[in-house]
């Protein structure tokens, strides 16, 4: 399938999507012009939820199983344009790589995911089983998993494929996040009469330097959970000459397969609890972070930050009729798993959807200034989806 013309309009969809600013909770931009991509190649069905994802839908002939094609369409955002040597959101190319906020992260891959399903469906006139959908997922940035709740709930797929970099390798699994914070209640007074407060910082060190000696879970697989401190605030803030009443820690937990919430706030639970009895003037707690944001659609998001991680095996009927259909294509990949968390928390690790990961360019590629994808990664992404469709959807 893959021909000159083909190359060159996977190109130019690419370099529109950048152009097309999309920060998390302002994809309406990048989601208008995705829509009028849709119209214009004869999708069967175009859909923006609540939220703003937008979703293109091509009805095979036949029934049959339904087959979801997952990409965020949100980027981080470019801090300083002017450190970067190409426009951030001009999609300029050079040496075979077109340049630009999100053209790794992932508007590359959202681009050969809506033409592979274009072609796949005109080269065989719609005489396939069953439904295929694309969606261009919003505030993935901020929420792995939560706004793809909304489009699973929707389209109910059987198969989800999540396009995340991969540099053309097939990903059966991923561990998950979760943000943790950690607060410690002290009592405000003077800093020069520091005796008659509690100082909250004081308390939040002991308990960091405990938490640094808890075991970590393993997998086989996916390897070490992973629990690393990442911020650290106090109040009042500025306090200068106030000894703070508050201090707030927050940790990112890496998440393998089958931890609950409750088994990982535990751990730390049970620490609190000991230094308490130790240390009665320590008043501590532990919980989720909860994150709210705004919609372009004027709606809100919100969750608790927990995305789960999953794992399926080898020799899964999806993983292996996937790997067959990317070979086919005239691929070569291998099967690994992801090193950072994706949407596939929600699919795969709530709604427990057969999902697998594949898709162009490097991981390391993403939210870097000059971000850039290359066109041959490009190119072969789009004969690997058109190859995972033509080996899960019975052609005629």
């Amino acid at each position: 399938m893959l021909v000159k013309a083909r190359t060159e309009e996977v190109m130019r969809l690419c370099q529109g999507l950048i152009q097309q600013k999309s920060y998390s909770g302002s994809e309406n931009l990048v989601a208008d012009k995705i829509k009028k991509t849709f119209e214009t190649l004869g999708y069967d069905e175009i859909i923006v939820d609540e939220y703003g994802n937008i979703i293109g839908h091509m009805k095979g002939k036949r029934p049959g199983k339904s087959i979801l094609l997952d990409g965020h369409i949100d980027t981080v955002p470019v801090p300083d344009p002017a450190k970067w040597q190409h426009d951030p959101f001009a999609g300029e190319v050079e040496a075979g790589r077109i340049y630009g906020r999100g053209a790794s992260d992932m508007k590359g891959a959202v681009s050969a995911m809506i033409l592979a399903v274009h072609y796949f469906a005109k080269d065989c006139q719609h005489d396939f089983a069953g439904d295929i959908y694309v969606a261009g997922v919003v505030h993935e940035e901020c929420f792995e998993g939560i706004a793809a709740r909304a489009i699973s709930k929707r389209v109910k797929p059987d198969y989800v494929v999540i396009g995340e970099a991969s540099e053309l390798n097939l990903k059966r699994g991923q561990r998950g996040r979760a943000e943790i914070v950690i607060e410690t209640e002290g009592k405000s007074a003077h800093s020069a009469n520091p005796q008659m407060g509690i100082n909250a910082v004081y308390k939040m060190a002991n308990l960091i330097a405990k938490i640094c000696n808890l075991p970590m879970t393993k997998h086989p697989v996916l390897g070490q959970g992973i629990l690393e401190l990442t911020d650290i605030k106090s109040s009042p803030y500025p306090g200068a000459s106030v000894v703070p009443d508050l201090c707030r820690a927050t940790y990112d937990r890496r998440l393998l397969v089958g931890e609950s919430k409750e088994a990982v706030l535990a751990p730390i639970l049970e620490l609190i609890d000991t230094c308490q009895r130790e240390d009665p003037k320590l008043k501590a707690k532990a919980y989720f972070s909860q994150g709210e944001e705004k919609c372009y659609t004027g709606n809100h998001i919100a969750g608790e930050r927990f995305f789960p991680g999953w794992l399926y095996d080898e020799q899964d009927e999806f993983v292996q009729a996937a790997f067959t259909g990317l070979c086919k294509a005239g691929l070569k990949p291998e099967i690994t798993q992801y090193s950072f968390c994706t949407n596939g928390s929600h699919y795969a690790g709530e709604a427990g959807i057969q999902t697998i990961g594949f898709g162009p360019s490097r991981e390391n590629l993403a939210h870097t200034i000059d971000e850039y994808i290359e066109v041959d990664q490009l190119e072969k992404a789009m004969a690997g989806y058109y190859g995972i469709l033509t080996a899960v959807c019975k052609v005629g």
